[in-house]
């Protein structure tokens, strides 16, 4: 089967840009839905010697210490989460806090953080069945997660900068007579597509499910999805750009010679692209919660990024030299 892209191309750029401005939308009209390394947020280690279940057994004591800290008759402590650390006995306990304008002035906000740790702290301690002591207390401003944040912005635009024009460098004079701006752009604008669509897409799936958060996981997941979309997307450019070599003594139809050089790479790049997603599906059900919404990121990464790879990058390399 020899499918005709350049044909099609219409199609597939319309299909692009849908995902992309509901992706748009997304960014910003939905509310990003942070973890707690984005926002006001504590954690506490605590040791224990004896068995102990931390999710059944602390909830009632929890929201006891939640209610002791409520300030203004408002809910202080947004969420928490209790987990043990594997192989150890320990467990940790994270809050992260609302943003109420009421707690930034002065030291409200610290005191009450330091509140929470003690009065939590006190109510674990006197559960001597279980003989649990306090380890580590860790209290990130909001500031950190901005810095986090704004870095993560100019670090995905960065890269994506630089990949393109290392595309460029790389592909310049390869051929004699076809300049290497086509195949730079071409990277741009299919590896900006593939983030912003992730990025959109996981931000509607966290509105409708609330437990896939935006954290610093979130980020590192934009970032491979960079890393594999380009990989995907120069195995079809260097097939061009082999076949363009191949051609020079010819008098060829461009179109064709894209479409053939995507035909050819199509089985592999398909086979890639599908064993990652089955591998990642698989993690996603049966690995811990922990690394959901990393796996979660990397699912629409790999769907985005195999389809601008295949529909998008060479007929847009086509339309952008073109059609020469």
């Amino acid at each position: 089967m020899n499918f005709n892209f350049i044909e099609k191309r219409l199609t597939f750029y319309s299909f692009a840009i849908l995902s992309s401005l509901i992706a748009i939308l997304a960014v910003f009209f939905l509310p990003m839905n942070l973890w707690i390394d984005m926002t006001w947020w504590v954690q506490i280690e605590y040791n224990y010697t004896n068995s102990v279940d931390v999710k059944n057994q602390f909830n009632n004591l929890i929201d006891e210490v939640k209610n002791e800290v409520k300030i203004d008759w408002k809910d202080t402590i947004n969420n928490v989460v209790i987990y043990k650390v594997a192989w150890e006995n320990k467990f940790v306990i994270e809050a992260w806090l609302n943003k109420l304008s009421e707690l930034a002035v002065g030291n409200k906000l610290e005191e009450t953080k330091t509140a929470f740790k003690d009065k939590l702290t006190k109510k674990l301690s006197a559960i001597n069945s279980s003989k649990i002591t306090f380890a580590k207390y860790v209290s990130i401003w909001e500031s950190f997660g901005d810095y986090i944040k704004q870095t993560a912005y100019w670090t995905i635009l960065a890269t994506i900068i630089m990949i393109s024009l290392y595309i460029a460098w790389a592909y310049s004079g390869s051929i004699e007579w076809y300049s290497s701006f086509p195949f730079a752009a071409v990277t741009m604008i299919t590896l900006a597509h593939d983030v912003l669509a992730a990025l959109g897409f996981y931000l509607i799936t966290s509105f409708f499910f609330p437990e896939f958060k935006v954290d610093t996981f979130f980020i590192t997941a934009m970032l491979t999805v960079l890393g594999y979309s380009i990989s995907d997307t120069i195995v079809i450019m260097d097939r061009i750009r082999t076949n363009l070599k191949n051609k020079l003594t010819n008098k060829i139809d461009f179109g064709a010679l894209i479409n053939n050089s995507v035909n050819e790479t199509l089985t592999r790049s398909l086979l890639t692209s599908f064993t990652v997603f089955i591998t990642l599906l698989a993690m996603f059900f049966f690995w811990p919660v922990a690394i959901k919404w990393f796996i979660l990121a990397m699912i629409f990464g790999t769907i985005f990024g195999t389809y601008s790879s295949i529909a998008i990058a060479a007929p847009l390399l086509y339309d952008i030299s073109g059609k020469k």
